[in-house]
């Protein structure tokens, strides 16, 4: 297959009116130029003999995925991977001055060459990439797994082919649920309260509920809550519990509304710098990566719920959290929820060409028909 072309900073090889903020666009092809020194001179392309440098924007900084994986993985086992022909600098994307809004267009012009992004926040640009990851689609991790290895191809052709980056990995944060400073026994009861959510489609389904959402930045959910500014948030269980939710928190739902996808991937420019041995090792090294990530993700999942939910966990709560369960009724309604509401508004954001890929992709496993309005 022939590899695709470099984008240039005209844009999208497919615009739609669905798709690419077209604001900041001069501004940023003029960054891209003035990175692209950087890509010549600091990538790939060292004098012989010396190490190949490499710097990486990873996951979110404060959290288990990146402190145990993924900074090690860059700064030691790649180089060990490599007999210390590569050496990796890395920073979390949440304390490198990126916003996560903007990784997309930032990876595509080559001003981040090696990168991490959120798939619901990209999805602020290119609604196809967070199909795997819509809210109330994946009740637990075996329906991800399952979604996510039948929609992984489509992923990479839309990645290459729009914004000239190599898939590399997709990674997963354990389940991201429902925390609430008052009791609930179910998503009924969330009418009328303001909820922190993450995404369009968090918010759009916390909307059907009769809920009212409340974008917050991950940094200041237990403060939102604390200070009354929401009811409820939305995030990792383990996440949830480490940043001190269970300090302001009552209730916590098991059910997994989404799970904080993110793909890794290349500037297909820095990508093609690198020797083809170098290409190999590093794409080996991020699926054997992805399959910790996954693992922990699940592991993680479960971890957080129980460290919420009892004191026996470090620096748990001498009260422990109520865990609400996932009952029949709840279950019921999140797949209402998904056919009647997250699916037709993700299909009025995407676009009617996304019917036919919903429905080649995902509605064999699933049994759910994507319709144009």
């Amino acid at each position: 297959m022939a590899e695709p072309p470099i984008p240039r900073c005209a844009g999208s090889a497919r615009p739609t009116r669905h798709r690419f903020r077209r604001r900041g666009r001069v501004a940023a092809c003029l960054t891209a130029l003035a990175a692209a020194v950087v890509l010549v001179l600091g990538l790939p392309g060292a004098r012989a003999g010396e190490p190949v440098r490499l710097t990486v924007v990873g996951g979110l900084a404060g959290v288990s995925q990146y402190r145990q994986l993924e900074q090690p993985f860059w700064q030691t086992e790649i180089g060990e991977r490599t007999g210390g022909r590569l050496t990796v600098s890395i920073r979390p994307f949440n304390e490198s001055g990126l916003r996560g809004e903007d990784m997309l267009q930032l990876m595509r012009l080559g001003v981040v060459p090696f990168g991490t992004a959120l798939l619901a926040v990209a999805a602020g640009d290119e609604p196809e990439l967070n199909a795997v990851d819509l809210p109330a689609l994946n009740p637990d991790m075996t329906a991800l797994r399952q979604n996510v290895g039948h929609y992984r191809e489509h992923l990479r052709e839309v990645l290459r082919e729009r914004y000239g980056i190599e898939l590399l990995g997709i990674y997963a944060y354990p389940a991201q649920v429902l925390f609430c400073t008052r009791k609930f026994e179910g998503l009924a009861d969330l009418a009328g309260r303001r909820i922190r959510t993450s995404s369009v489609g968090q918010s759009e389904l916390m909307a059907a509920l009769g809920a009212m959402p409340v974008i917050i930045p991950f940094a200041e959910t237990v403060a939102a809550l604390r200070d009354g500014v929401a009811d409820c948030a939305i995030t990792g269980t383990l996440s949830g519990y480490e940043i001190g939710l269970s300090g302001v928190a009552t209730h916590v739902h098991a059910m997994a509304i989404s799970w904080g996808m993110s793909f890794f991937g290349a500037n297909i420019a820095a990508w093609r710098a690198l020797p083809a041995d170098l290409r190999d090792e590093v794409r080996r090294g991020v699926a054997d990566l992805e399959q910790r990530i996954w693992k922990q993700a699940e592991d993680d999942t479960a971890r957080g719920l129980a460290c919420a939910t009892q004191t026996a966990c470090p620096g748990a709560p001498r009260k422990a959290m109520t865990l609400v369960p996932l009952s029949p009724r709840d279950a019921e309604r999140r797949q209402r929820l998904l056919t009647e509401t997250v699916l037709p508004r993700w299909i009025e954001r995407c676009g009617e060409a996304c019917v036919g890929i919903w429905n080649e992709t995902l509605k064999p496993a699933l049994g759910v028909t994507a319709k144009a309005e």
